[in-house]
């Protein structure tokens, strides 16, 4: 298969719901980086960078060069050669993960199309559905509880409460919100926001409550993540930690965490992520795979990937749902909190630009 054409589209969307974040930013708006795919087949791939500056580091215009720099090599690729073509790839990216990202899950969209097979078939087809939460900003009490009842009557079982400002605010929005709605399940992502023993105090008080605790201490101080893993009731997850398959390793090994969020556009894409998930299937370890704000094209990848595992144990794909403008049609379906795949070769998605 060779590459005929590659187009690249950077699109800006604004939210329909601002969040806040335990940084203290409101955040209304997002933008991702479409890549366009032709080969001289005829076949039509497409890929995407989702660009999150507080997240990522990135800014719009430095992916969009660089993602026109890697469509100028990926011309002289065979896209079916994945190892290969990623490797070449790589080089251009230059450390930019969402870059990567991007052309990783064109070419696996290419591949799906050409076998025939939807991408979590593709994969390793374990299961066609999956469960996922929708993320709560950062709000005062009262706000929190409407946020979770808006998202309830949408159909959402499943709430991620953003905290990580203040240990004792966060127990009482989630016993507020349990409160509330008590047959819901409740997580909570404290965005690196705590101490040990504030995390440990959190997980203590909240027992019975919360699914998981997600990345209650800083990114880099792995022993503080270890301590609270050591002393926690509650499960914790790494997030912010794992920034590739080197990092995840060392998590595993040092049984630093009790599972691993997985972000595709954080690590590179597929190729990564499927690592990743495959160092914590060995460690008997859980997988979240997670998002960003991002467009359903990039969820449609996400969600193969969490289909396709049967150590994907939690679902956190809640990206696109406040995207205005969003130009990808996802061929996926929400139902009742689930996402639903279909049986479309590849992504399954249509972009309309």
């Amino acid at each position: 298969m060779q590459i005929a054409h590659v187009e690249v589209v950077p699109v800006e969307f604004r939210l329909h719901l601002p969040y806040r974040t335990a940084r203290g930013a409101e955040v209304d708006r997002a933008a991702a980086v479409f890549v366009r795919i032709e080969t001289r087949q005829g076949e039509v791939a497409w890929g995407c960078a989702a660009v999150d500056p507080a997240f990522t580091g990135e800014s719009l215009e430095e992916v969009t060069r660089v993602c026109r720099a890697c469509a100028d090599r990926a011309l002289d690729l065979n896209p079916l050669n994945l190892e290969y073509a990623l490797a070449e790839l790589a080089h251009v990216a230059k450390g930019i993960p969402s870059v990567l990202c991007a052309f990783d899950i064109a070419f696996y969209d290419l591949l799906g199309l050409a076998a025939g097979l939807p991408l979590h078939r593709l994969l390793g087809g374990y299961r066609q559905r999956i469960q996922t939460s929708i993320t709560l900003s950062v709000a005062p009490l009262k706000e929190t509880v409407e946020l979770a009842q808006n998202r309830a009557r949408q159909g959402f079982r499943i709430l991620k409460l953003k905290g990580g400002l203040d240990p004792h605010q966060d127990i009482r929005r989630v016993q507020a919100v349990h409160g509330a709605l008590p047959d819901l399940t409740l997580r909570l992502d404290a965005d690196q926001g705590y101490t040990v023993q504030q995390a440990l105090d959190v997980a203590r008080s909240l027992e019975g409550r919360l699914e998981m605790l997600e990345q209650p201490t800083p990114a880099d101080d792995l022993d503080a993540l270890r301590e609270v893993t050591r002393g926690s009731p509650v499960s914790i997850l790494a997030d912010e930690s794992v920034s590739g398959s080197p990092s995840a390793l060392d998590i595993a090994s040092r049984r630093i965490a009790h599972g691993l969020n997985v972000k595709l556009t954080a690590c590179g894409g597929l190729h990564c992520a499927r690592q990743i998930d495959a160092i914590a299937r060995a460690a008997q370890m859980a997988t979240m795979v997670g998002c960003v704000h991002e467009p359903a094209l990039l969820i449609a990848a996400g969600l193969g990937l969490a289909l396709s595992s049967p150590n994907v144990r939690y679902g956190d794909l809640d990206g696109h749902f406040d995207l205005m403008g969003d130009p990808s049609v996802p061929g996926f379906r929400f139902e009742g909190g689930w996402l639903v795949a279909t049986d479309v070769p590849g992504l399954g998605c249509t972009v309309e630009l």
